[in-house]
């Protein structure tokens, strides 16, 4: 049984709890056991919370026993980005800046989480201070990817993707300021949500830039991450809302997003899209004028917060980080205080232009990545590579955060390559809904 319950959803795993087959313990048992022996864990865990998670099956195991649990998820194991704070746990972020770092209370939505029953496996690799798309970290590890050990799983929310695509979890939470929850996602073939800034709490959260960062589900299923995202807000998951996909209207974004693609990637998202007409979705061609203006705007706003959150301590610290990802914060050295208002102003006029230009869309499509998970080696030897491909692994995705959406990408037949679904700020149940209709015709 408990190899089985290794390969189940997280909701799959509640109704199991529910209905007496297995008990929280039983399944958190099974997963600190698979953590234990499996050779890449150390890959993709920063550090387990053995403790932690058994004496918050054990009050799970309580509840379903006498009849009192508290909603779908409870007693059901995650893991976590080590960027969000558990209290009495070193939370580190996946750099040496922050070596021994220990927060006194758990973040938000962890608290949240932990409230409706979930329990805590421990804390997963990532990118440092979250600052990089392709999940790449030589000063602590690299997780691997689920389609090739070789290749770069995508970043910032490395080891929470690998956790899941490896069975070392059936869920985790990341993070996503320019695509780190998505890029990672799509990589390795699982589901995850971006939601719109400001929607679930980053308070106890490492912060990159405070004006981007957003919390979001890694999961197996859309359904489960609707229950997951429900769990983050502290709120009881809402039925989706489930009918046909046949006369939604959809449009797919040809700005930018559809550049300088890799042949896997083009392929797969060809093939997605005569998918969704087979199955009578409307899908029409759009160009979105707002996108070719906002993405240049990204170097400015996203590396000059991310310079103020974090120059002067790297300054500090010299040499202790990974050279292409202290290049990156640097960047945000050289933007005036006026260039990065004048930036903001720009860009809050595009985004209400934006929604106004795809109002009559149910959501727009894009592929999640336009490139393949890229060759580790290659990119921890080839300086110019790694920029490029950082840019380009990013591109679709910033397209989202800074335009203030949600969005969200489903796993598709092709390995690694994702289809992404944005919509309107704040839309997360409707695309959820969307989602869930499209994840059995994409297969």
């Amino acid at each position: 049984m408990s190899n089985d319950l290794l390969t189940k959803t997280a909701s799959d795993l509640g109704r199991m709890i529910g209905s007496k087959e297995v008990s929280p313990t039983e399944v958190t048992e099974a997963f600190l056991s698979e953590i234990d022996k499996n050779p890449l864990t150390e890959r993709i865990y920063a550090r387990t919370t053995p403790d932690r998670a058994r004496a918050e099956a054990k009050a799970a195991t309580d509840r379903a026993q006498n009849g009192t649990r508290i909603g779908p998820l409870d007693g059901v194991p995650i893991s976590w980005k080590d960027l969000f704070d558990t209290a009495g746990i070193t939370t580190e972020a996946g750099s040496k800046l922050l070596d021994g770092r220990t927060p006194t209370a758990d973040a938000t939505v962890l608290k949240n989480a932990t409230l409706g029953g979930l329990v805590c496996l421990g804390k997963t690799h990532m990118s440092e201070l979250a600052f990089s798309g392709l999940g790449v970290n030589p000063i602590t590890r690299t997780p691997p990817c689920v389609n090739d050990l070789d290749a770069a799983p995508g970043g910032s929310s490395s080891g929470s993707a690998a956790s899941v695509a490896f069975n070392l979890a059936p869920a985790s939470i990341g993070s996503d300021t320019g695509g780190s929850v998505r890029i990672p996602s799509a990589w390795n073939d699982i589901v995850g949500l971006k939601t719109t800034h400001g929607l679930l709490p980053t308070t106890g959260s490492v912060p990159l830039c405070t004006k981007f960062d957003t919390v979001g589900p890694m999961c197996r299923s859309v359904e489960d991450t609707a229950n997951l995202f429900a769990a983050l807000a502290g709120e009881r998951p809402m039925p989706l809302i489930q009918s046909n996909i046949k006369g939604k209207r959809f449009a797919i974004c040809t700005t930018a997003a559809l550049d300088d693609m890799d042949s896997e990637p083009q392929k797969a998202f060809e093939r997605n899209i005569e998918a969704l007409k087979a199955a009578g979705a409307i899908i029409e061609e759009l160009e979105i004028p707002e996108v070719a203006h906002a993405l240049p705007l990204s170097s400015c706003l996203f590396t000059t917060e991310a310079y103020a959150q974090w120059g002067e301590t790297i300054a500090e610290k010299p040499n202790v980080m990974f050279s292409e990802i202290e290049a990156r914060f640097m960047l945000g050295k050289g933007f005036s205080g006026a260039e990065y208002i004048r930036a903001w102003h720009k860009l809050d006029a595009l985004r209400a232009s934006y929604v106004e230009r795809v109002a009559a869309y149910d959501a727009i499509l894009m592929p999640t990545a336009c490139v393949s998970p890229p060759n580790v080696k290659r990119l921890s030897t080839d300086s110019d590579y790694y920029i490029r491909v950082n840019l380009l692994a990013l591109r679709n995705t910033r397209i989202s955060n800074l335009l203030g959406l949600c969005a969200i990408t489903l796993p598709s037949r092709t390995p690694s390559c994702g289809l992404m679904i944005c919509g309107k700020p704040f839309e997360e149940r409707k695309i959820l809904s969307i989602a869930s209709q499209m994840e059995p015709i994409l297969g």
